[in-house]
């Protein structure tokens, strides 16, 4: 607030949107980044609420709600092959892995793992009926071999249960009960420490579209198997994805290069 009042070079009473625009350029050509601009902006507009709440005055805040600068979304990140490797050399339990398998190969998310049910899984068709989706949108996942051997290996170590769950807790008072999210978060993060990796498990979703998208399926085909409600969603993992590009590059090059005598 003391920035603004300094720079402000007009009657606080008189300030409207348009000088609020001035003082964000000003801050802009500083260099300062949107997010910290958009803290600036909420000062001011709760000075300005408490003046006008306080009938010190009456005039429309000059910096609503809404009032902020769009913040760039980072692109997503995704695990080389390497590190998948890594990460999956130094899992120890048929059920952790299990759930990595799954993520990678199916791009579920971690809560859509947390509540996966037997009965939500046809082996002899290799597919999964997601039912927790985001938005409680459910969609069609599909099973890979290794994600197949993955889970019999799992299923043969098993806690006997009555929970309907797929993935249970092996130890402890809670032996027997559904595996929870902070659990799958916290198992990831223990065993990405031993691969020397850093990976999140929406970071397996994203190496799942990644790869997907490298191995030439379709933007359409990518976005049912994550359920994304919009492709443009899904097309941001077209700015990662360097091979496929790299390789539709020299494809093309090899053609027209051919044509020339």
């Amino acid at each position: 607030m003391k920035q603004f009042l300094v720079w402000v070079d007009t009657p606080i009473e008189q300030v409207d949107k348009q000088k609020v625009a001035a003082y964000i350029d000003e801050l802009l050509i500083g260099a300062m980044h949107p997010k910290t601009i958009n803290c600036h902006l909420t000062a001011v507009r709760k000075f300005y609420d408490y003046l006008i709440e306080q009938g010190a005055l009456q005039l429309a805040n000059p910096v609503p709600t809404g009032f902020t600068l769009r913040l760039p979304r980072p692109l997503p990140k995704y695990l080389k092959q390497d590190e998948v490797q890594r990460l999956l050399n130094v899992v120890s339990k048929p059920r952790d892995r299990a759930i990595f398998c799954l993520m990678l190969r199916t791009g579920l998310r971690v809560s859509e793992v947390a509540h996966l049910c037997f009965e939500d899984i046809d082996f002899k068709a290799g597919r999964i009926l997601v039912r927790e989706g985001k938005g409680r949108k459910g969609r069609v996942a599909y099973l890979s071999k290794d994600v197949l051997r993955s889970f019999v290996d799992y299923i043969e170590c098993r806690p006997s249960s009555r929970d309907k769950h797929v993935f249970l807790v092996e130890k402890g008072t809670s032996r027997g009960k559904a595996l929870s999210v902070r659990s799958i978060q916290k198992s990831l993060r223990h065993n990405s420490r031993k691969a020397g990796i850093k990976a999140s498990c929406h970071q397996l979703r994203h190496t799942m579209a990644t790869d997907m998208l490298n191995a030439g399926a379709s933007l359409s085909t990518i976005q049912d198997l994550l359920g994304h409600k919009s492709v443009v969603t899904t097309q941001r993992y077209s700015k990662v994805s360097n091979v496929r590009v790299q390789q539709d590059y020299y494809r093309a090059m090899e053609r027209l290069l051919g044509k020339e005598p």
